[in-house]
């Protein structure tokens, strides 16, 4: 069975930094997509951030050039290092697995099989 768990999210002042890290498990596909989601109250969960078995990364214009996606292969965890954030970076940030290469709607909430319960980040001016 797939679990993925997320940690260190919390509260930080605007300016501020925190990594983000998904622990996967049980899932040992040689290719995959695996991507940061993020959700506020009533707003639809929006992708921020993928990366592809082969290395490949991508970044939604509200995040790039201060968030960095990462994966560790030895521990199967998938990290995001948040930079600079601002407030309205405020939400819930939830990993995901796609057991397949997503081509063009990688940041398509329901093309992705599993999902972590998410971690809350709270950005205060």
């Amino acid at each position: 069975q797939v679990r993925l768990a997320e940690s260190g999210g919390g509260p930080v002042q605007a300016g501020g930094s925190l990594r983000l890290s998904c622990t996967v498990s049980g899932f040992t596909g040689t290719e995959w997509t695996m991507a940061w989601f993020r959700q506020v109250p009533g707003k639809q969960r929006e992708g921020i951030s993928v990366i592809w078995s082969d290395g490949d990364i991508r970044y939604d214009d509200s995040v790039r050039g201060r968030f960095t996606i990462s994966r560790d292969s030895t521990k199967n965890a998938l990290h995001l290092q948040m930079d600079n954030l601002k407030p309205q970076d405020t939400a819930t940030y939830c990993c995901a697995v796609a057991p397949r290469i997503l081509e063009v709607f990688f940041f398509s909430s329901t093309d992705y099989n599993y999902w972590g319960q998410g971690t809350q980040v709270t950005v205060s001016s």
